[in-house]
């Protein structure tokens, strides 16, 4: 068990503080060490009896429809920017936060900064492959615009996730195209593709999106503007797909009898398709863990990306990302960034 608690910011999310406050218990009751961070009024009537979960006051927040860098700037006792904080002072081990991202990101960069030689932080996530496995994307949508080292760097990254997290030993990395063909893809991925190419990692050049989740590699490398726009496409097509499904089930009455013989395979794929499932993405690229988890979170997700913060933690994905960025650098030239 790791010494430091993870720091929640308890009342970011649409339904904070209560699921927030029930999912750090269901953690605390785990085994995870838990702090909260946020109104200590508000939070402290929310712990149920016999819960033993420290609380570090932070009389601001961030709201969802606020400008992120002007706010966590502005609130310095935010409960993001505090729990970022808590992390930097060592008082926890990771911070993990379901509010506004561009608020996490920015706190994040205020109070604990930047890897040694990372450009742009950016946020990762897994996908389900069609092949039972997953696939690492990033970035989804830290940063609009990207260079072609930002990109190199997220491959490296990358990679270095997919070991820690997913346990990959050579972790097959691409670039998300409209084409596998020399040619294809606009002037950002075409010029990225050399510098990706000269990284310590398994580069396996473009790749298209339905390749990508048909197995073809096991990161892919994006802008954040076309990684967000891909992963809620994914969030439609799925829950459209759902909703197809209910009702072509219930047009016909003979069809709810073979669905009820279906249902543990509706539930495993809600399971396999669910945010709440995975609790979240990482920010990588700063100096700390930290984890930014869907503004919809109910207490499962909540549990959940804790206890993904947690294993990382223990699995020191940070330090490995910055010990994998310095051999990076030492790779390429500065000429080709």
């Amino acid at each position: 068990m790791i010494d430091r608690p993870i720091a929640l910011d308890a009342m970011g999310g649409d339904h904070a503080p209560s699921a927030t406050v029930d999912g750090a218990c269901r953690a605390v009751r785990d085994g995870i060490n838990v702090v909260l961070v946020g109104d200590e009024k508000v939070l402290r009537r929310r712990i149920p009896k016999g819960v033993d979960i420290e609380i570090i006051h932070a009389s601001e927040v961030v709201g969802m429809d606020e400008a992120p860098s002007s706010a966590v700037r502005s609130k310095k006792d935010a409960s993001v920017r505090v729990a970022a904080r808590a992390v930097a002072e060592g008082r926890a081990s990771a911070v993990v936060s379901f509010g506004n991202t561009g608020a996490l990101m920015a706190a994040s960069l205020m109070e604990l900064g930047r890897i040694d030689g990372v450009e742009r932080p950016a946020v990762i996530a897994t996908l389900p492959r069609s092949d039972d496995g997953q696939v690492v994307i990033l970035d989804l949508g830290a940063n609009v615009d990207c260079k072609p080292s930002h990109l190199a760097q997220f491959g490296v990254m990358g990679s270095v996730f997919a070991q820690n997290v997913l346990g990959l030993s050579q972790p097959r990395v691409g670039i998300l195209s409209n084409g596998e063909e020399e040619g294809k893809g606009n002037e950002q991925v075409r010029a990225a593709i050399p510098v990706l190419a000269k990284m310590p990692i398994q580069f396996v050049g473009p790749v298209e999106p339905a390749d990508a989740l048909r197995g073809g590699c096991e990161v892919v490398v994006c802008d954040g503007f076309v990684g967000n726009v891909m992963l809620k496409s994914m969030e439609a097509s799925i829950e459209i797909a759902g909703k197809v499904l209910r009702e072509e089930i219930l047009r016909r009455p003979g069809a709810k009898l073979g669905a009820k013989l279906l249902t543990g395979a509706f539930q495993r794929y809600r399971t396999r398709t669910s945010a709440g499932a995975v609790g979240g993405a990482f920010l990588l690229g700063v100096k700390g863990t930290v984890l930014v988890g869907h503004g919809r979170a109910d207490e499962w997700a909540v549990n959940a990306a804790i206890h993904r913060a947690y294993v990382a933690v223990q699995q020191d994905l940070t330090g490995d990302i910055g010990n994998a960025i310095s051999v990076a650098l030492a790779a390429v030239e500065p000429t080709d960034t």
